[in-house]
């Protein structure tokens, strides 16, 4: 015997040593393992999985994209700071440059036709011409087929993409035509430094030395032309200033003048500002996977809260029988925290690498939109699906289980004591605080995460209230179908199930709240989902014009329109483009400052196609104002740009047109169709003739099929610029297609998300239900009837459910549609409709699969279990 136990007995009594308690890690993982093994954590351990595989895989995407664009951030603009411009850069700019030693280098870029000679065929391909100074690249190198690291081309010598020779079936050491130049071809890209973060381009390259720009004669009035001015800080003992001082020196100097000279079209670039149409496929396919990702979160935490509380109600009696046997509060309470926390960790660690792999398929999915290798996935997606998942158990989990360590031990002869009660709130409001975080951190903008997480905050308070309302017109009903139940009026299996649901308006409400949640979260995504990959599908029309012709001089137009007509055209745009830029409205002068969009800063920088014509576009409506044939002083503005820059009826714009000034009074307000293919323009003058201003014409026409036309027009007019867009068309349907197999991929595990809501919301009442049947059965209430009962309880609960979930999905919808993803809302008033009837079906399916059970027992083993619950 141990001598202290010994020495503090009583004289004359025999003490025996306690044995010491169990370690609280040991009793947690006990309580793990029996837990796990006896089903009671599967539903959250699955709702947490799935919630951070689908964060996980929108992040490490993400993540990835936004490393790769930091490392090569130099190279994709083309040096330390770029400047852009519609005409060539002033000469000042480039003085400082060299005043603050940095190296300059000037390019321009523009889309054109290259031409095999007749003797190798006299095929033509529109090729992205680069003419590029001395200098070029100044970060990065070029780097050719043969393995050569070269600069910028010799003159009379062009650089060019592999797809030039194919479709001119010419070969290294040949010569091509370009304008009036004949060039030689000396060597195949396959690496330009300053592409655009590798993204599909509009056309293959063809570079060529600054040196032969002017012999091509390819540049005309109201040609599209790009001028970039590239510097960079290389290696130069007489620069004044440290390199990084020296590029943030010309950056804001450069600012400074171009505001104080009032340049227009002058500007400095950036990653955002000149990346081509699909890298907007790829921002709306990622902000769609991340609402996605966001809705499973969501999703998850309806189901864990419900069955969290359902796993409390079932561990009530064994914590009484804890503290019978001397457990503390504070043990039991820490107890299931580290339960908790380790089954809240090993599903977070299977939803990370679930994410992982599901990224790569996205990557996989996606590779059309890039090129360039990415780099590893960071740590810092995985720290998010982690937080994500600890976030769901704990904030969302724990609080209905703390309140077992509550539990008195009086409840093990006194059942009636120690129910449940509202979960502890510290601990919910630290919880919702963590995962509100984590959601604004994967949304990346306001906008985003305002709406997803707000309205799905505000809809759950909206179900809630609306599901109290109908609990309440439900008892008032339920005493007046009693009364007309003796002849006959309601049948017995709708008058039990609606007093079922009266009498227990907390479990209706709870069901009809979560159901509704879950049945939002998948109505929304089905209409988004459905307009959104709509609005991509409807940017490639069938039947559409498939060749844009540009450079076209007012001479020519009479031979073109013989040329094609001759070869079949028989529909086809013609019109005139004047490059214009916006001076005032209304007599003001226009600056950038004047907007705080984006679009509207852009669209004031750069010149505008305007054109003329007496006659109303075919593809055109006018939506306010009148259009007037010939009208001197009236022009017509698209709907959108009014929109933008917000402009109205009576409004006068002046216009620069090559340093002459052109005024008109918006008299009419446009639709444009842009999504037809057709020849568009923002601002037209209902006009006949204006032979005073410089112009170009542009055309678009459905090209015969196996037709020599481009050639001919090519062969007979130089100087034109013939786009074939049909194989641009099916790259970006095939690109379409992938991103939309992206989007189906993820949009499966909110799914299944939300399945998991739907199974845990009546797997809720299952042990209540049980108590309830045990006790009609024992009255002598047949198997039969109280199967009707639960399917006319389930249904009821379901359409209500489902049609409270699809009249929030319209309203949630259309936000997202106009302030995230900017496409067209189109209100249908029949969702509402097919959403009450998907919900009555799954909440059926859902009962029938969580209740199985319950009807199939024998009455005693029912009765009797329910005494033990």
């Amino acid at each position: 015997m141990n001598s202290s136990t010994t020495a503090s007995a009583a004289p004359g009594l025999l003490t025996l040593p306690t044995a010491r308690p169990p370690h609280v890690m040991h009793m947690a993982w006990r309580q793990l393992w029996r837990d796990w093994r006896a089903g009671e954590l599967r539903l959250l351990m699955v709702a947490v999985a799935l919630a951070v595989a689908a964060l996980c895989a929108v992040s490490f995407l993400s993540d990835r994209l936004e490393q790769g664009l930091r490392r090569d951030a130099a190279q994709l603009i083309g040096g330390d700071a770029v400047l852009l411009a519609d005409q060539p850069v002033p000469q000042v700019l480039q003085d400082l440059a060299q005043e603050l030693g940095l190296t300059p280098t000037l390019s321009a870029n523009f889309p054109s036709m290259a031409r095999a000679t007749e003797a190798q065929g006299g095929r033509n391909r529109l090729v992205a011409v680069k003419s590029v100074g001395a200098a070029y690249p100044l970060r990065g190198h070029l780097l050719l087929a043969d393995g050569r690291r070269v600069g910028a081309p010799k003159p009379g010598e062009v650089w060019v993409d592999a797809a030039v020779l194919d479709a001119l079936q010419i070969r290294l050491g040949d010569s091509l035509l370009l304008g009036d130049a004949s060039l030689k071809v000396g060597g195949v890209i396959v690496t330009e430094p300053d592409r655009g973060a590798g993204f599909l381009n509009f056309a293959p390259r063809l570079m060529m030395s600054d040196a032969d720009l002017a012999a091509t004669a390819l540049i005309q009035p109201g040609s599209r032309v790009t001028y970039r001015l590239a510097v960079a800080a290389l290696s130069r003992a007489e620069r004044p200033a440290p390199p990084a001082q020296a590029v943030a020196q010309f950056v804001e100097r450069a600012k400074a003048l171009i505001e104080a000279s009032a340049w227009r079209g002058v500007r400095l670039d950036s990653l955002d500002s000149g990346r081509p149409e699909m890298r907007q496929t790829l921002d709306r396919a990622t902000k769609f996977l991340k609402l996605v990702a966001m809705l499973s979160a969501l999703l998850a935490a309806v189901a864990v809260a419900l069955a969290a509380r359902d796993f409390a109600g079932r561990h009530l009696d064994d914590c009484a029988m804890l503290r019978v046997l001397g457990q503390a509060q504070r043990r039991i309470a820490w107890a299931y925290s580290i339960e908790f926390a380790l089954a809240g960790l090993m599903a977070s660690v299977i939803g990370v690498l679930l994410g992982l792999g599901l990224h790569f398929a996205f990557v996989g999915l996606l590779s059309g939109l890039f090129e360039v290798s990415l780099p590893a996935p960071s740590f810092w997606p995985a720290a998010l699906g982690l937080g994500l998942g600890l976030s769901l158990l704990m904030g969302f989990g724990l609080p209905p289980v703390l309140q077992l360590a509550a539990v008195p031990a009086l409840r093990v002869i006194r059942r009636d004591m120690g129910g449940l009660k509202a979960g502890s709130t510290l601990v919910l409001v630290a919880g919702v605080l963590g995962f509100a975080g984590i959601l604004m951190v994967l949304a990346g903008e306001l906008s985003l995460g305002l709406i997803a997480a707000g309205g799905f905050a505000l809809a759950l308070g909206l179900f809630a209230g609306m599901a109290w309302l109908a609990v309440r017109v439900l008892k008032r009903w339920v005493p007046l179908s009693g009364q007309a139940a003796g002849s006959a009026a309601v049948p017995r299996w709708l008058l039990l199930a609606t007093r079922q649901v009266a009498a227990r308006p907390g479990f209706a409400v709870v069901q009809v709240s979560s159901l509704a949640v879950g049945l939002l979260a998948l109505a929304l995504l089905v209409l988004l989902r459905t307009d959104l990959i709509d609005s991509w599908l409807k940017a490639t029309p069938a039947n559409a014009p498939d060749r844009f012709v540009i450079n076209l001089q007012g001479d020519q137009v009479p031979a073109f329109r013989t040329q094609i007509e001759g070869a079949g055209v028989k529909t086809y745009d013609l019109f005139p483009m004047i490059r214009g830029r916006l001076l005032s409205i209304n007599d003001q002068t226009v600056k950038p400052a004047m907007y705080k969009d984006e679009r509207a800063q852009r669209l004031v920088e750069r010149e505008f196609n305007l054109s003329h014509s007496a006659e109303l576009m075919s593809h055109n409506s006018v939506v306010q104002g009148q259009w007037v044939v010939d009208e001197a002083d009236g022009l017509s503005v698209e709907q959108g740009l009014a929109e933008t820059l917000g402009l109205k009826l009576g409004d006068r714009l002046r216009f620069d047109v090559a340093g002459l000034p052109v005024e008109g009074r918006i008299t009419s307000m446009r639709k444009v169709d842009w999504s037809s293919m057709r020849v568009n323009f923002f601002v037209l003058f209902p006009r006949k003739t204006m032979a005073d201003l410089p112009a170009s014409w542009v055309s678009a026409f459905h090209a015969p099929a196996e037709s020599s036309l481009d050639r001919e027009l090519s062969r007979a007019m130089p100087n034109l610029t013939v786009v074939d867009v049909s194989a641009q068309l099916k790259q970006v349907q095939s690109v379409l297609n992938q991103v939309i197999q992206a989007v189906q991929l993820l949009f499966g595990f909110t799914l299944a998300t939300g399945l998991v809501v739907l199974l845990a919301s009546v797997g809720s009442t299952r042990e209540a239900r049980t108590r309830e049947f045990a006790l009609m059965r024992a009255l002598g209430a047949s198997s039969q009837l109280l199967a009707r009962v639960q399917r006319a309880e389930l249904l009821g609960v379901g359409a209500l459910a489902g049609f409270l979930a699809g009249a929030v999905a319209v309203l949630l919808g259309a936000l997202l549609a106009r302030f995230v993803f900017g496409f067209a809302w189109s209100l249908n008033f029949w969702v509402p409709l097919f959403s009450m009837l998907a919900g009555a079906v799954l909440a059926q399916l859902a009962g029938w699969w969580s209740l199985r059970g319950v009807l199939r027992r024998p009455v005693m083993q029912t009765l009797r279990e329910a005494d033990t619950q």
